[in-house]
C-alpha cells in the first residue's frame, strides 16, 4: 500500500522561496505519476505541477510556471517542489499525489487521477 510523506512549506514574504519535499514508500512496482496539488479554502484543489518518475518528464499549470520546480530524487523515492518568487495567490494547502493509472499523463491534473496523497502542508505569502 503506497504511502506519500510531506515537509517543508511555511510563511515567508511576497518573493522569497520555499521547498515541498514528498517521500514515497509502499508502491510494489512505483508510481506512474507524481504531482503537486494545492487548494484554499472553498474552492477545488488544483494541480500545481507532475513529474513522470519514468524519464523525468515535467508539466507545470500556467500560473506557477518559471516560477516552480519540479524534481525527483529515485534513491531516496522522493519528489521535490522549490517555489520561488512566491505570490500571496500561492498561499494554499499544498497536497503531494501518486498514480499508477495511465490517466494521470493527462495535462488537466485532474484529481481523480491519483489514488495516493500525502497529508498537505500549509504555504502562507503575505503581502
Amino acid at each position: 500500500q503506497g504511502q506519500l510523506a510531506q515537509s517543508g512549506g511555511g510563511s515567508v514574504e511576497a518573493g522569497g522561496s520555499l521547498r515541498l519535499s514528498c517521500a514515497a514508500s509502499g508502491f510494489s512496482n512505483g508510481p506512474v505519476c507524481m504531482s503537486w496539488f494545492r487548494q484554499v479554502p472553498g474552492k477545488e484543489r488544483e494541480g500545481v505541477a507532475r513529474i513522470l518518475p519514468i524519464g523525468g518528464s515535467t508539466y507545470y499549470a500556467d500560473s506557477v510556471k518559471g516560477r516552480f520546480t519540479i524534481s525527483q530524487d529515485h534513491g531516496k523515492h522522493s519528489m521535490y517542489l522549490q517555489m520561488n518568487s512566491l505570490k500571496p495567490e500561492d498561499t494554499a494547502m499544498y497536497y503531494c499525489a501518486a498514480s499508477t493509472s495511465a490517466a494521470c499523463f493527462r495535462n488537466d491534473l485532474t484529481t481523480s487521477a491519483y489514488k495516493y496523497w500525502g497529508q498537505g502542508t500549509q504555504v502562507t505569502i503575505s503581502s
